[in-house]
């Protein structure tokens, strides 16, 4: 299983996604653990359908980029970096305003792969509003061949 890296901390999550998607959208990394990471997500307009309520969109991306984020900081020594081979969402129900919070747990911690869940919730209540799983695939340095 892989090990939380030292060298990942919460403020580096989060200056890191300033300025691309989770920075735009107001994710805030909250809280960094083995095996777990927590975020919140502030919903404004933008967050928001034509039909008034949270796009599932945007309820996608809190807990892509938690899990995400989780993958980071869970990567094997030597790993590269990662990516999306799969990922699957169910909806529950739905906010239009407040925040949305975020737990994501890890499943699997492999060399090749990592599999992790996320809830996401109604900050203020703690209803659950969507279930969230992805695979990641470890990316590994390519062998230079002779």
């Amino acid at each position: 299983m892989s090990l939380l890296r030292s060298d990942i901390t919460i403020e580096l999550l989060n200056q890191q996604g300033s300025e691309y998607l989770p920075g735009y959208l107001g994710i805030v990394i909250l809280s960094l653990a083995p095996n777990t990471l927590s975020s919140r997500m502030p919903i404004h307009k933008l967050h928001v359908a034509p039909n008034d309520f949270l796009h599932a969109a945007s309820v996608v991306a809190l807990a892509d980029t938690s899990c995400g984020y989780a993958t980071i900081a869970h990567l094997p020594e030597g790993a590269q970096s990662f990516t999306t081979i799969e990922l699957k969402s169910n909806h529950l129900g739905t906010v239009k305003e407040g925040s949305v919070a975020c737990t994501a747990t890890a499943q699997h911690l492999g060399r090749n792969t990592q599999v992790w869940d996320a809830v996401v919730s109604d900050e203020a209540s703690g209803r659950k509003l969507a279930l969230f799983r992805c695979t990641q695939m470890i990316l590994w340095p390519k062998a230079v061949h002779r």
